[in-house]
């Protein structure tokens, strides 16, 4: 398929630099089962949605501050660096983005504060390259929590500074474990008065965990959607969970995933009965319009940036002509978009 399908015109103003507060007063875009059904009502109003019994799957990633910004020494000239971890590869190594990447080449060192230094171990394209950190483990855990900042996205952080709102505001409720270098945004809108409402609608929760990568910002460069690599992440779903999710599909239950990242892990693991399996390892899946849904009935999310392959995932759980029209209605009707955005719920999915 053609990037270019996936495209649409957004207004620079509907950008959300803040999130809603509190959190649930944010406005939900329903997408409903009948073609070009939308109704607008508040994430509040979620619990209506939502039959008693109906697993909702959250993803209990924590984000770590992964932006860091450090200094490469070349003899008496140094140049100033800015480093996006986007995943971890063993207790002393990440990949990440550099910018600007060619001011370093392999074996060159960057100085971040604190004493903290990385080597480079290679570079790779688009501003990728590996590095190994003078510390390991809780060490270097820790020191990339003084040395580091909260990564917002692009998109934001181009218009303001990262700030101390931004330490609470860019983490989700359930936020467990840390790894993640963004958060699952779709999450971002929960609040305990939500919660126990839907407790009390009867509506049951599970939690699993894929560590958002950068790579979830980076725009879709090729013109085609089958020349376009994901960067993978990190995902995990215990015995626990996938038994809890699998028995409640057996129930005749609806699975609703809070945030594509959920779903996208959550379709990693289930085979073509849609049974969902234990899961440990890195996923890279690519859900473009005829995929065939196994796991996920609904999807909660925010809203997406044009030519994304987010956009091209919600394309695919209904229509990208039924997407495109929602957005259209969006947009006219001043919802606010991206990471601390309003949210959709669109029905859809497993078949």
């Amino acid at each position: 398929m053609r990037v270019s399908d996936f495209d649409f015109e957004l207004p620079e103003e509907l950008i959300a630099l803040r999130p809603a507060r509190p959190r649930d007063a944010a406005r939900l875009l329903v997408i409903g089962p009948d073609e070009n059904a939308l109704a607008d009502r508040t994430v509040r109003d979620l619990p209506s949605f939502l039959e008693p019994g109906d697993l909702l799957v959250f993803n209990d990633t924590k984000v770590i501050p992964a932006r860091l910004f450090g200094t490469r020494t070349r003899g008496e000239a140094t140049a100033k660096i800015e480093v996006m971890l986007h995943r971890r590869v063993s207790a002393s190594e990440w990949r990440a983005f550099l910018r600007p990447a060619k001011k370093l080449a392999p074996g060159e060192s960057i100085s971040f504060p604190g004493g903290l230094s990385a080597t480079v171990e290679e570079k790779a394209e688009g501003g990728e390259a590996g590095l190994r950190f003078s510390l390991s483990g809780p060490a270097l855990d820790a020191a990339i929590a003084v040395a580091g900042e909260m990564p917002l996205p692009p998109y934001i952080a181009r218009k303001r500074a990262t700030d101390e709102a931004d330490l609470a505001d860019y983490q989700t409720l359930h936020a467990a474990e840390p790894g993640a270098v963004a958060a699952p945004t779709a999450g971002l809108h929960f609040t305990p008065e939500l919660m126990a409402a839907l407790e009390a609608r009867g509506v049951h929760t599970v939690r699993l965990t894929l560590h958002v990568g950068a790579g979830t910002f980076l725009p879709v460069t090729a013109e085609d959607t089958d020349a376009h690599k994901m960067h993978a992440e990190w995902g995990e779903i215990s015995d626990t969970e996938a038994a809890a999710i699998n028995a409640a599909r057996a129930a005749g239950r609806r699975i609703v995933a809070v945030g594509t990242t959920s779903l996208r892990l959550l379709e990693s693991a289930a085979d073509a009965q849609g049974v969902v399996h234990p899961f440990a390892r890195e996923t890279s899946i690519f859900i473009t319009p005829g995929y065939r849904f196994r796991a996920v009935d609904i999807l909660m999310t925010n809203f997406h940036l044009p030519r994304s392959t987010l956009f091209m995932l919600v394309s695919a759980l209904r229509s990208t002509g039924e997407m495109k029209r929602a957005y259209a209605h969006a947009v006219a009707s001043k919802y606010r978009f991206y990471s601390y955005g309003d949210a959709c719920l669109i029905y859809g999915g497993a078949t």
